[in-house]
């Protein structure tokens, strides 16, 4: 009988089962592959065995990183690709390679650096899933290692500025969707009828994009123009996940909006109150300024490689 295992990732929302690329990349392979995996979803990162997400534990086994959580399961005979051939094999891993160079950057800016939608919806929905104090302090650490990975990959010459390294990423982007369109043409899947580890991939960075409801969405537009694409992300979300293609329905949008800008209010009022406090004590005379004490959290390790650094 095979080891029970066990998938802990971050939750989801507007129709999808997690809001994760990483996460939703798993999940789907899981899918396709039959491995029966329990879903854990918790509320922040610091409470998993390595300190990020997603975590697979199977008995004394911990692996995290999507490409490795993969190669594991394949290990357990749950193969997605068993019928490929090694030049299709070949494709998959050139294809991968393209989604982390063209399109992670603009997912990540779009989900953590774009301003309006970092504070209208990225930082309160991470926040209402992470416990007081640490939703004061870590999405506001998940967008500065966003910021940090996309400087890193695009910031270097002749791109020196901000503002011609975001035109950059979204030209690189829509560039990406053209070709995976292209790609998939008529076809269900990437690879004809059958859901191979390409899909997988593919749908964990489209899904967040195309479902998640952003004021600036124009990559989101873009996407939208490539019908094959979305078909795509509808036929996974039916067929494996048992989602509506349209996620919320009305009422229930408008409710998952208002609670979204209530919660906005919420983190806002806390940070105020804590920066309030923190000044009367300095100008207090019966409390003259002392160090306070400060939370050191351990960052997790990262690897270079192929989805080694997909999410902040």
């Amino acid at each position: 009988m095979a080891a029970p295992m066990e998938l802990s990732c971050w939750g989801g929302d507007w129709g999808l089962p997690s809001l994760h690329p990483e996460s939703l990349t798993v999940m789907a392979y899981a899918k396709f592959s039959g491995a029966p995996l329990t879903v854990n979803i918790i509320n922040n990162s610091w409470r998993t065995p390595k300190g990020d997400l997603p975590v697979l534990v199977s008995e004394d086994t911990v692996i995290s990183q999507p490409a490795k959580i993969l190669n594991f399961l394949r290990k357990q005979k749950y193969n997605a690709d068993y019928d490929l051939s090694a030049k299709q094999g070949a494709d998959t891993l050139a294809y991968i390679a393209l989604l982390e160079e063209k399109l992670l950057p603009a997912l990540l800016h779009t989900f953590w650096i774009e301003a309006e939608n970092y504070c209208s919806v990225t930082k309160p929905w991470f926040a209402s899933r992470i416990a007081f104090p640490l939703r004061l302090y870590l999405p506001g650490k998940m967008s500065r290692e966003a910021l940090n990975r996309i400087l890193l990959t695009k910031g270097g010459p002749p791109l020196y500025s901000l503002t011609e390294v975001e035109a950059q990423i979204y030209r690189d982007a829509k560039e990406c969707l053209n070709l995976l369109s292209k790609r998939l043409g008529t076809s269900q899947f990437f690879f004809g009828d059958t859901p191979t580890t390409l899909d997988a991939f593919v749908f964990g960075f489209l899904a967040p994009i195309y479902k998640v409801c952003f004021p600036r969405v124009q990559l989101q537009e873009h996407l939208k123009q490539l019908p094959n694409l979305c078909r795509f992300c509808d036929d996974i979300l039916t067929c494996y996940f048992r989602f509506t293609v349209s996620g919320h329905s009305p009422a229930g949008q408008d409710t998952a909006d208002a609670n979204l800008q209530k919660l906005t209010q919420l983190v806002n009022k806390e940070s105020n109150l804590i920066e309030k406090m923190d000044d009367n004590l300095r100008k207090s005379p019966q409390h003259p300024p002392r160090k306070l004490t400060t939370l050191k959290l351990a960052a997790g390790g990262e690897e270079s490689g192929p989805m080694s650094r997909l999410s902040p």
